[in-house]
């Protein structure tokens, strides 16, 4: 979809947790959120992707009612939001920085909203129980933040914004502050605990790994505007545009003219190789078209394309080898341009830097990109 048409993320035939419809916000002089058009089904886990100051943390804000839109409405459970404090909005929400409250003990933290709600003290011990078990941290009540890990922390700041049984959960980069390891372990019980809860969830991250490893629903934003919205898989597999396809991952973009059409695919010049690509898009002969390939559709080979039954097989110099486990990314130089490729080779006959080789892929591997 174009950048302000209507999103849906989840299933459209529910009513929708969240709805924006045309939601606008200025920051000084600068647009930062521009015409959004939002809807997220109950249950749906989605995450808003984006570069750095696309608008990502200003859309949260917005919802948790911590700004107010200059134009559009929110609609929660189907009742217009706008005006309304954060407190009546029945959301949960998770800090970059977790923000738990210094001089309270974990039970007081995690306790803290159902107080503001001024919930029975029985339901409130049950209720925080409840949580510290679905977080894998039973016991530590008495502790204080200062006392636990920063992965603890995170929990609990999880286990209270989850303790009042919100509507939608929103988390703002909640995993930034976390090292490599602890944030890998964090995606991992994130996704636990939604697919126990089925809690609709709203997620911030500038983090390609985490869309893709969280999300039902990703919507990719940029500059304000809301660009596409749809799964990981095939956000990654057809990403259609050149923004789209370079941010949720690596790419190699081939650029040129047809000039070849057959009635599954086109033949693409590029000036320094012919690329062929099966694609039933509406192409004419001349027309200027970008493809991009994934670095692990490429094979490197030493032996040509009759060997393998490549349908591409470009002839290309080893520049250098990044050793990654058991995968292994080349990058290639070849007449006026250079590739990626990534593999999981066998020990030998492994190329080396400066060999020649023939880089491979089928012609079913470019997505054709709206942008040329």
């Amino acid at each position: 979809m174009s950048a302000g048409g209507a999103h849906a993320a989840g299933d459209d035939t529910l009513p929708p947790v969240l709805s924006l419809v045309g939601v606008t916000k200025v920051l000084g002089q600068t647009p930062v959120v521009r015409g959004l058009h939002l809807s997220i089904a109950p249950g749906a886990f989605v995450t808003l992707l984006g570069p750095s100051g696309c608008g990502k943390s200003t859309t949260l804000n917005l919802i948790a009612g911590l700004l107010e839109p200059d134009e559009g409405r929110i609609y929660l459970r189907g009742d217009l939001v706008n005006g309304w404090e954060p407190r009546r909005r029945r959301l949960g929400m998770v800090f970059q920085s977790w923000a738990l409250f210094p001089h309270m003990t974990v039970y007081e933290n995690v306790a803290f909203g159902l107080r503001m709600q001024r919930v029975p003290d029985p339901q409130i011990r049950r209720r925080v129980t409840e949580m510290l078990a679905l977080v894998r941290l039973p016991g530590i009540e008495q502790k204080y933040p200062s006392q636990l890990s920063g992965g603890m922390q995170q929990r609990i700041a999880l286990a209270r914004a989850l303790a009042t049984e919100p509507d939608i959960l929103l988390l703002d980069e909640p995993l930034s502050n976390l090292d490599e390891r602890l944030r890998k372990e964090m995606q991992i019980e994130l996704k636990r605990i939604h697919g126990q809860l089925k809690v609709t969830t709203l997620f911030v991250t500038h983090s390609q790994e985490e869309a893709l490893v969280l999300s039902d629903w990703v919507a990719v934003m940029n500059q304000g505007f809301i660009v596409r919205v749809d799964t990981p898989e095939r956000l990654y597999s057809d990403p259609r545009s050149r923004f789209v396809c370079t941010f949720l991952g690596e790419a190699n973009i081939f650029e040129g003219r047809v000039v070849a059409v057959e009635p599954d695919r086109f033949t693409l010049d590029t000036g320094a190789l012919r690329v062929s690509v099966c694609s039933r898009t509406r192409i004419g002969i001349g027309q200027p078209v970008a493809v991009a390939v994934r670095p692990e559709a490429i094979s490197v080979r030493r032996e040509a394309r009759e060997a393998h039954g490549a349908e591409n097989s470009i002839s290309a110099t080893v520049r250098d080898i990044v050793y990654k486990g058991e995968a292994v990314t080349y990058y290639l130089d070849l007449p006026g341009a250079a590739l990626v490729a990534l593999e999981y080779p066998k020990e030998s006959g492994r190329p080396a830097r400066g060999d020649r080789v023939y880089a491979e892929f089928r012609a079913s591997a470019p997505s054709v990109l709206e942008e040329a």
